[in-house]
Formats: C-alpha cells, sequence, structure tokens
C-alpha cells in the first residue's frame, strides 16, 4: 500500500507537467510536413498518425510517400497467344521461326503476376492459426490525400532468372507502353579493376576475346548468336520484362484514380531488376485514355512495338567489371510520337540515363555497336 506522502508528492509532479507546456507543440506544421516526408514509409507515417490528433490531422498532407508490399499473391490468367511475335531483321536475316510457341512458355513458366498483394501483413498471424486480412497498396493509401511523389517495392523481382545471369529493365507508361529499356547479360562478373580471369575456364575466355575482336570494327553479331539459343534468350527476357511492366502498370490502375494529386510514381523491387515509371504527362494520359487490358490477364496490353538490339560477346568497364553476351534492347510502341521519348534526342537521354552506376556506362558503351532492327506484334 502507498503511503500517503508518496501519493501526495506524485499528484503534485503531475500537476506540474500539465502546467507545463509541451514544446513539440510550438514546432509548426510545416516543419513537421517536413519531417514526414523525410520519412516517407507508409507503415511509419501510419503509426506517426496514432500519436496524437495534431499527427493525425498532419500525416494525410504529406508529398512524398514509399511503400515497400510484403507479400505478391499468384493470380490465374497467363495465358496469351502464342503469335504475339513476329521479328524482321533490319539489316540481318529473317528469324520468324525462332518465337513458335516462345510467348506462352515465358508466361507459363517465368513470369509471376500477381494481382492483389498484402502491405501490411507477415506470417506471424499465420503462425497463430488465423487468416489476417489482406490489404491492397490502394487500401494503405486511401488516407493520404495529397501524395506528389509516390514510390512503391515489391518483394521479389518479377522475371526469374540464373544465378550470375543481368537482367535489368526500366519502362515508361501513359495508358499503355511508351518506352521500355533492357539491359541483360548471360554471366556478370563483379571482378576488381586488376584482377586476373578466373582460371577455371581459359578456353572460354579466350573464345569471347577472339569472338570480341572478330566483331569489334563493326559491332555486327556473330552467326553462332543465331544458332546456339543467344536470339532466343534475348526474346525471352524482351517479353519477360514488357509482361512484369504491363503487370506492374495494371496494378497502379486504382491507386492512381484515387490519388489525382500525384506528379510521379515509380514501382520497382528489392532486387532492383525492373523499374516502372509514371510521370505528370504520363499520369495525365492515363487519367483521360481508358486502360486497354490484355485478355484472361491481369495486365495492360502491350502495343505492336518497334525494337532496336545491340549486342557485344563480352564488355569490360572501367571498374573491371566484365559482362558476357552483353545486350541493350530499346523498344518503342509503333507509331508513336508522344510522351517522355517523343523525339530522338529525349530517347537517347531515358535510354542513357536509365541505370546507374557501372551499367549506365555499359548503356554507353553498347549504344555504340551496330543496332539490329526488331519489330513484335502487341499482345
Amino acid at each position: 500500500m502507498q503511503s500517503r506522502h508518496r501519493v501526495f508528492a506524485e499528484d503534485q509532479l503531475l500537476a506540474q507537467l500539465q502546467g507545463e507546456d509541451d514544446h513539440f507543440d510550438n514546432v509548426p506544421d510545416s516543419l513537421v510536413l517536413i519531417i514526414f516526408n523525410k520519412l516517407a514509409d507508409a507503415r511509419s507515417l501510419g503509426r506517426c498518425s496514432a500519436v496524437s490528433k495534431r499527427f493525425n490531422a498532419l500525416v494525410p498532407l504529406v508529398d512524398d510517400a514509399c511503400l515497400r508490399i510484403d507479400r505478391v499473391i499468384s493470380t490465374d490468367g497467363a495465358d496469351a497467344a502464342d503469335d504475339a511475335l513476329g521479328v524482321s531483321g533490319g539489316g540481318t536475316r529473317q528469324r520468324g521461326g525462332v518465337f513458335s510457341g516462345l510467348l506462352k512458355t515465358v508466361l507459363l513458366a517465368v513470369l509471376k503476376p500477381f494481382g492483389h498483394c498484402d502491405a501490411g501483413v507477415r506470417s506471424a498471424a499465420h503462425g497463430q492459426g488465423k487468416h489476417a486480412p489482406h490489404h491492397s497498396p490502394a487500401q494503405v493509401l486511401k488516407n493520404f490525400s495529397s501524395i506528389r511523389n509516390l514510390r512503391m517495392e515489391l518483394p521479389v523481382s518479377d522475371v526469374g532468372t540464373e544465378d550470375g545471369v543481368l537482367l535489368k529493365w526500366k519502362a515508361v507508361f501513359g495508358s499503355t507502353l511508351q518506352t521500355c529499356v533492357i539491359l541483360g547479360g548471360t554471366k556478370l562478373d563483379h571482378a576488381g579493376p586488376h584482377s586476373a580471369a578466373p582460371a577455371a575456364a581459359p578456353a572460354a575466355a579466350e573464345h569471347d576475346a577472339s569472338q570480341s575482336q572478330q566483331n569489334q570494327g563493326d559491332g555486327s553479331i556473330p552467326e553462332s548468336f543465331y544458332t546456339n539459343g543467344g536470339l532466343k534468350l534475348r526474346v525471352v527476357w524482351t517479353i519477360s520484362s514488357l509482361i512484369a511492366a504491363a503487370t506492374r502498370h495494371y496494378l497502379l490502375r486504382e491507386i492512381l484514380k484515387e490519388h489525382p494529386t500525384l506528379e510521379r510514381v515509380e514501382l520497382t523491387d528489392a532486387h532492383g531488376q525492373g523499374t516502372l515509371c509514371m510521370e505528370r504527362p504520363q499520369l495525365k494520359e492515363f487519367t483521360d485514355k481508358p486502360l486497354a487490358a490484355a485478355a484472361a490477364a491481369n495486365r495492360t496490353q502491350v502495343p505492336a512495338c518497334n525494337m532496336k538490339l545491340r549486342y557485344a560477346p563480352m564488355l569490360e568497364l572501367s571498374d573491371g567489371t566484365r559482362i558476357q553476351g552483353a545486350t541493350l534492347v530499346v523498344i518503342k510502341p509503333v507509331g508513336e510520337t508522344g510522351g517522355i521519348c517523343g523525339g530522338r534526342k529525349e530517347l537517347d537521354d531515358f535510354v542513357a540515363g536509365a541505370f546507374d552506376g557501372p551499367f549506365r556506362e555499359a548503356v554507353a558503351m553498347l549504344s555504340k555497336r551496330r543496332t539490329y532492327l526488331l519489330e513484335m506484334n502487341g499482345f
């Protein structure tokens, strides 16, 4: 039992604390919003909104938000037309037979289409034998009324690749695809700038070196590229990346509808494989034109496109990174003249700045190689 003196002392201290001003209340709302914008994380902001009535009123006014999605749930609808691709060479031979049955294989085996995301539930709830409710990204963001810049991050990359394979892509969408750039390589070696090539495979290194020397002058693709499955692999990368981008774009439809204040949206993944970007002109186009969904699939329809492919058997970058079978693919819809890459210079600038670090240098080196033109039907 507490003594009467202790109870009196606690009551006196409480009265003193209640009588003092809360110095945090003197911080202006504009400064608190700056702090919240730096915080950005949607979950952390949600927790902040539960601290006080003032925070609850300020959190929905933030300009910047970042939402990390915990879980991706697969949905059916991976079927698509087998005749989605047709290829014709610009300066190279016709290779149409390569694509027979290829798109269906990609859709069924390579991709993991997603249609519903759980952004607030972890496996702990399932450990209790209960099914926790699923919250879509739109539900998590519904209380934010003034978002201008939104970044969303998926837990995994969409396109499965083997260890050591390089595959990165960046796409811009309005109501449909505007442009996409893909950087790939059959093997990525992060060796130091002065380290020697591995002794385990001298024959392969010599082959790549000799092949690179043979094609250094004109940047042409060797004949073996067509016969050893090299072209087929690049087609798989291209189709997979486009469908991954179109699926992410479809995921955004509800969010974009409910947040007209958005000026920039970026949807990436934790592995940094692919990035979907939309800025103010693309967001306006998305609002003005109806979204065309692909038949029997939770993704946006990909229009007929022209593709420019550049290839180098081996690239050695200034930091010592080596990329074998380096490939750069730039994709633009047929007849597309507007958007972020409406002109030649805008497209070149977009491609040059699509990736950071050593991959920016790889793009610059590949951009000097011979260009091969391909055509792809919509799907």
